[in-house]
């Protein structure tokens, strides 16, 4: 490793261990169910309602889909691990943005004795689950109604262009931390890479990142923020602090065998994700109409699959410890 205003809606059940506290705030939930689940649609796709519009992507099947390919690709690049984080028996264990649920559910297999909350926008994660995980809905930027010094590790995982004010988050992670616990935090960078030159900035992979970019910057939720996350953990007080990043090709072009299925199951993740991981942002932001949309990505689907072309982006893992008190 290279060293280096609203109050949220709790959860959907909530758990019997949670403080007397919070209980009350996790009632309310009842009474708005059936408003997060009357979902909007745009562009034929499905999007959740809670919080409208405070996320770029669907949370329909396809999009669901896409997720799970993408937990599969994290699990390549990482040997099968699910974190890096030095984390040892932790008891309680929030996934912040946790989607369809499969990194929560698979780290509640690994920590049967542990707690596992995972909290997203959308209702989209199974019904029949470990019975130590359990799903809430609540907005991440909203106030927080687990008690601090709570969690022994806190994982946010694929949340660029969905934060409006990274260093409040984290350092709401920070607060909800018990002291000597973890917080891990997971992003790949844009624009994507090259190292050989056939990734060029005039072509359709690389300006579709670039136009990301904007409409992040547009929406006021960034998509470039690998440069910055190592700070924004040292300024909210993490300490033991760790940066690392992997190469994750895109399509089957690496020699590397073990590279070369990283990038099949990357090539397939993208292409399964492409017209929900933009479409709103060019439509909402950058006001492209749907079929200059869709003409655009059948440019990028065929250059994505050229094997001339030997682009990746650079997946960076952080990790930061919440002090011990030395008194």
């Amino acid at each position: 490793m290279d060293e280096k205003a609203d109050s949220g809606i709790s959860g959907v059940v909530p758990p019997q261990s949670r403080a007397e506290s919070y209980l009350a705030a996790a009632e309310d939930t009842f009474s708005v169910s059936s408003s997060i689940l009357d979902y909007t649609y745009e562009n034929g796709r499905r999007y959740h309602a809670f919080r409208q519009g405070a996320y770029y992507a669907p949370n329909d099947e396809n999009q669901n889909n896409q997720l799970d390919i993408f937990h599969h690709v994290y699990l390549l690049l990482l040997g099968g691990d699910l974190y890096v984080a030095p984390i040892e028996q932790p008891k309680r264990i929030l996934d912040v943005g946790t989607g369809t649920g499969i990194w929560a559910m698979d780290m509640a297999d690994k920590f049967p004795d542990a707690e596992v909350i995972g909290t997203d926008l959308s209702p989209i994660q199974p019904e029949w689950v470990p019975p130590n995980v359990h799903f809430e809905i609540d907005d991440a930027e909203s106030p927080w109604t687990y008690p601090e010094n709570f969690f022994d590790f806190i994982h946010v995982r694929c949340l660029f262009g969905a934060i409006s004010d990274w260093p409040a988050l984290l350092k709401r992670c920070y607060n909800h931390l018990a002291p000597g616990g973890w917080i891990e935090v997971v992003e790949c960078k844009l624009p994507y890479d090259c190292d050989d030159g056939t990734l060029t900035k005039d072509s359709y992979q690389y300006r579709w990142c670039e136009y990301t970019i904007e409409g992040g910057q547009k929406s006021g939720r960034p998509f470039d923020i690998t440069d910055d996350v190592y700070g924004w953990l040292g300024l909210a007080g993490f300490t033991d602090l760790q940066e690392r990043n992997l190469r994750a090709p895109i399509g089957p072009w690496p020699k590397d065998p073990i590279e070369k299925e990283i990038g099949k199951y990357n090539l397939l993740n993208l292409l399964e994700g492409m017209d929900g991981f933009t479409t709103a942002l060019l439509t909402r932001y950058l006001e492209w109409k749907p079929i200059e949309v869709q003409a655009f990505y059948g440019n990028l689907r065929n250059e994505m699959t050229s094997p001339k072309i030997h682009s990746y982006f650079k997946q960076y893992y952080w990790i930061g410890q919440k002090p011990i008190p030395t008194v």
